[in-house]
């Protein structure tokens, strides 16, 4: 390996050096969505419980004013169908903001209590849209969590172990070039010295 070689190395570390610059911006965006999430999963998770909370109360004005057979009567319904778009996120795939489907009874069952059951079916279904936001939102950090912290393994892999590898066998190479250019340079100069007249051993004797 010559100089080719010495001129692949100096790409590769520069290469190497631009890979892990990339990264780190990529680490200062993926800090900024880490933040953004956050928020949003804690603003998810204040707004399930206050529904929840609503719902609870719902729940016991019912039980007191409908009775527990009309309760358990209103149970009888669809299941809820959730529904959550994926979106990117700097590569990282996340939840995005989910709906909930929760059908409407069936006109052939009859509303099982009055005002304050319907009441609180309403906040349970509120409840339940809360929930599954939340859940959104914890998982999209998540996901932006994990890829901070692959990514921080990319930098540190780079920083600490290959291109302190590429610099010392640059360094090396450099160095080795220079002796076998500056040997090569004495044996020209000793190759192109005129040679001594036969016969002549030195100056002669006054």
């Amino acid at each position: 390996m010559g100089r080719s070689g010495l001129l692949w190395l100096r790409h590769r570390l520069e290469v190497t050096r631009h890979g892990s610059g990339v990264l780190r911006r990529k680490l200062t965006l993926l800090a900024a969505e880490h933040d953004r999430l956050r928020r949003r999963r804690a603003e998810a998770a204040r707004d399930w419980a206050a529904a929840d909370a609503a719902a609870r109360g719902r729940l016991e004005r019912a039980m007191l004013l409908d009775g527990l057979e009309a309760i358990e009567g209103a149970t009888e319904v669809p299941l809820a169908e959730v529904r959550v778009p994926w979106t990117a996120v700097m590569g990282v795939r996340c939840p995005g903001e989910p709906s909930v489907m929760i059908p409407q009874r069936p006109t052939q069952l009859p509303a099982p209590g009055g005002a304050a059951l319907s009441q609180a079916e309403t906040a349970y279904r509120a409840a339940a849209l809360a929930a599954v936001r939340y859940s959104a939102a914890d998982a999209a950090l998540a996901a932006v969590e994990g890829e901070m912290a692959a990514t921080r393994r990319r930098v540190r892999a780079l920083d600490r172990h290959w291109i302190p590898a590429l610099e010392t066998a640059l360094a090396a190479r450099t160095l080795q070039l220079a002796e076998l250019e500056a040997a090569d340079l004495t044996r020209r100069r000793g190759s192109t010295r005129p040679a001594a007249p036969p016969g002549h051993t030195g100056p002669s004797d006054p």
